[in-house]
């Protein structure tokens, strides 16, 4: 940071404290009364226990209709060139918006009641910045003394931890060096590469200890790569207090599930999404990813903890409490996308303290947080081997009894569109050269006449980062997910090395990765694409599940479907999910390189949240790419959601009601 920067903050800095200094003490008649409980949003998802639940009803189905914008904050500036897909939630603390913007990730404050920027602060990583493997973020921690002192603690492109001061934006002098930490260091590993790791998710506080995963290469380039162990450093000092090996070392507990001393060699297995904790427990909760390599464990046989686990911490001392493995020696992509979502649930007629985690599988997994015991039975399942030589699958998987999957499992005839006769014909012409699986279907390698495979879920869901969001009051969680049939890419095993190869899938520009569309460019399974599905934890059934939005203008006009009566078919699309004490919102297009660049929208909806029924329907300026958040400040609720689309650089939408 420069040092016109640096003065630019402390004037910054100083009239926020003048102002705040002007506050009268005791309020007057017609002064603005003090803000409701709950009129903070402290962490990404609300709370520790990512809920994204708001106590606030301000807002509700009678007024709702009358959402309007009140700000709009604009990051175009922010960076060499636009940032198009701001996957933001920020944090609201005492009146003041905390978040991350631009593809330099800027931090950045703002008036919570206007939209005013307060203060800006980027650290300059030179050439270690620019080779970042993700330069996309989600967002700030927050902590606090609660006697004064505030901190913004955020994880940079590079890999480095920064701490600021909550009200000047200036780097806090004794955290680290100068305010930060340099992630790279104190690794128990060889020092990484630059661009072989980095972040995209915000650490959590929990106490006194801030906790820190990590996001590496999307496909490493041979069986090595960084291990992406949790760390869990001193809020204070910036001192690391302790170390988790998500891949266990030499004598560590799961060292043996690691066959052939691959644990030696194989990285990944890091918390690349958000976090959740239990601060009077005092644990934290991570949703461990896939090794390397996603598609192909040949290079790593076993069943390879911790990766595709949750994994329960003493937060203070990074000692294990208990773990529960979803996926075992993991060749589907199917990480945990988000982290537990923690509510107390009524069982048997006793409270139980429960953890909730769906997953990509389409999959809730619940288990009592305190002890890691499943709520339901867990139970093995056999599924089937690979045929890939020197690919040791395992022959059973866990399957939850309840509640039932949110999405599609399977991928077989019975999927396929069925708009018309013709339309199916032409989509079973489609399929006839690939195998068709589900959930557990092991990759296949071409030949026998074979492409590949193809299967449901997708290896980005089901669920993914956008999650779900869950009613503390009622026990309803409500998931929202897609349908989207996953591949085909076909493994390739040439010695050593890893790699993956594209086949003649049908690829509509622009995306990243390959999806398999069917017959005339629609889509090859049937409705719904995107769901919400709202879920009782006490008794793990289902109460509703809707299509997360109307039918796409390029299904409903396409030319083959002319005269057809076609239902609301939602789009593929993870929606951004919050509930208040009123309403449940949801938005389309949540993360514009999660979706095919044609689908999404920019529309915001209200729900009954008894009903999933649809009570008012708002235009945002761009496709939601964040999840949406709210607060009170001044006696007023505000929602905000970031939006952007292509061609449309992010921002942040403020909405009130009056």
């Amino acid at each position: 940071m420069g040092l016109s920067k640096r003065v630019i903050s402390r004037l910054k800095a100083s009239c926020v404290l003048a102002s705040l200094a002007l506050v009268p003490q005791v309020w007057a008649a017609d002064a603005v009364p003090p803000a409701p409980a709950g009129s903070d949003w402290r962490y990404y998802g609300s709370d520790a226990a990512s809920t994204k639940y708001s106590p606030l009803s301000q807002i509700n189905k009678d007024n709702v209709k009358n959402l309007k914008i009140a700000w709009r904050w604009k990051s175009e500036n922010f960076g060499p060139r636009p940032e198009f897909n701001m996957e933001e939630t920020p944090l609201m603390v005492d009146g003041v918006l905390y978040f991350l913007a631009g593809t330099r990730r800027n931090a950045v404050a703002v008036d919570a009641a206007t939209g005013e920027t307060l203060w800006t602060y980027r650290l300059d990583e030179g050439r270690r910045g620019q080779l970042a493997p993700r330069l996309n973020h989600r967002g700030v921690a927050f902590w606090t003394d609660g006697q004064g002192a505030k901190r913004i603690l955020y994880i940079t492109p590079a890999y480095q931890l920064v701490a600021l001061d909550a009200a000047t934006g200036r780097p806090v002098d004794g955290f680290g060096e100068k305010g930060i930490v340099d992630l790279y260091k104190d690794f128990d590993q060889p020092e990484p590469e630059n661009g072989r790791i980095g972040s995209s998710s915000p650490p959590i506080v929990v106490g006194d200890v801030v906790v820190v995963g990590a996001a590496l290469e999307s496909i490493p380039r041979s069986k090595e790569n960084v291990k992406s162990y949790v760390r869990g450093y001193n809020v204070r000092t910036g001192k690391r207090e302790w170390i988790f090996h998500t891949i266990p070392q030499k004598g560590e507990f799961g060292y043996d599930t690691w066959k052939d001393g691959s644990a030696e060699y194989t990285g990944n297995a890091g918390v690349w999404t958000t976090m959740s904790a239990d601060p009077e427990l005092g644990y934290v909760y991570l949703p461990i990813e896939t090794p390397t390599n996603d598609y192909s464990g040949i290079t790593r046989p076993g069943d390879n903890l911790f990766s595709e686990s949750l994994v329960c911490l003493d937060a203070k001392t990074g000692k294990r409490v208990w773990h529960f493995q979803m996926v075992h020696h993991g060749i589907w992509d199917y990480d945990a996308p988000y982290p537990p979502i923690l509510l107390d649930i009524k069982q048997n007629g006793k409270i139980v303290k429960a953890a909730a985690l769906v997953t990509k599988q389409a999959f809730v997994y619940t288990f009592d947080r305190v002890t890691g015991k499943p709520i339901w039975p867990i139970r093995e399942r056999k599924v089937p081997k690979s045929k890939i030589p020197g690919e040791i699958t395992s022959p059973t998987q866990p399957y939850p009894s309840l509640p039932a999957p949110f999405d599609e499992q399977n991928f077989s005839v019975e999927n396929l569109i069925d708009f018309t006769p013709e339309l199916r014909k032409q989509a079973l012409e489609m399929i006839k050269d690939y195998d068709l699986g589900g959930i557990f279907t092991p990759p296949t390698l071409p030949g026998d006449g074979k492409k590949g495979l193809l299967k449901l879920p997708s290896s980005t869901g089901g669920a993914n980062w956008q999650g779900g969001a869950a009613d503390p009051e009622t026990g309803i969680l409500y998931v929202a997910s897609g349908t989207n049939v996953g591949g085909p890419i076909p493994v390739v095993h040439p010695g050593e090395k890893v790699q993956y190869e594209k086949t003649d899938a049908i690829t509509p520009p622009g995306d990243t990765e390959p999806r398999f569309w069917g017959p005339q460019g629609l889509p090859l399974v049937r409705p719904p694409y995107g769901r919400i599905t709202a879920i009782d934890m006490n008794t793990g059934q289902h109460k509703w599940m809707i299509a997360n939005s109307d039918t796409p203008d390029w299904i409903k006009n396409h030319p083959a479907l002319k005269g057809v009566n076609i239902p609301r078919t939602g789009s593929y699309e993870h929606s951004g999910i919050m509930v208040t004490k009123t309403l449940l919102f949801t938005g389309e297009g949540a993360g514009l390189y999660a979706a095919p660049s044609f689908n999404g929208g920019n529309k915001l909806r209200a729900h009954d949240k008894a009903t999933g029924e649809i009570i008012h329907t708002f235009e945002l300026p761009a496709n939601q790419t964040g999840i949406p958040m709210t607060y009170a400040v001044n006696g007023k609720q505000f929602i905000v959601v970031a939006v952007g689309a292509r061609g449309k650089p992010g921002e942040l939408v403020a909405l009130t009601a009056e």
